[in-house]
């Protein structure tokens, strides 16, 4: 199992999404999707939320919430424990991202992106400030085939 993190930083109502258009091999190729990534070695999850928002957005974090746990399963790509972290306050200036295009998108307009479909139930869940959570999604290609919220089925 990977283990990731994965940041919504939060503005005026908006998140930064990273539009993955970049990377020809990409589990999130086309799709909209946080900032964030790959645990190095002896990091723990805030460390690499960190480094990894500083790499990608070139910003660094000075207030954030660990929000949930995302255990993602796939028949195509490895599976992976993503830390859900949303984040209020940062410094620093946003640079380019080599892995796609950073925008600030209204949060009442992620509907409109193409998303994973699961993550759409944890915006809902951020929406609703929900407690810390831990969250299954098992997908088949890009269709979501199971979500468990906290041990709970919620899709069927």
């Amino acid at each position: 199992m990977g283990l990731t993190t994965l940041c919504y930083i939060e503005k005026d109502e908006c998140y930064l999404m990273l539009h993955r258009i970049m990377k020809k091999i990409d589990i999130n190729k086309d799709k909209w999707i946080g900032v964030g990534g790959h645990f190095e070695d002896g990091e723990s999850p805030e460390e690499c939320l960190l480094r990894e928002v500083k790499e990608e957005t070139g910003l660094t974090l000075t207030s954030y919430s660990f929000r949930g746990l995302v255990t993602f399963l796939s028949d195509r790509w490895e599976p992976e424990y993503m830390c859900l972290y949303t984040a209020d306050k940062y410094e620093g200036e946003m640079i380019s991202c080599d892995e796609g295009t950073l925008e600030w998108v209204p949060k009442k307009l992620l509907s409109e992106l193409n998303l994973w479909e699961g993550d759409r139930i944890f915006f809902r869940l951020l929406e609703e400030n929900a407690p810390f959570f831990s969250l299954k999604l098992r997908y088949e290609g890009d269709t979501l085939a199971e979500a468990c919220l906290d041990g709970t089925d919620i899709l069927h």
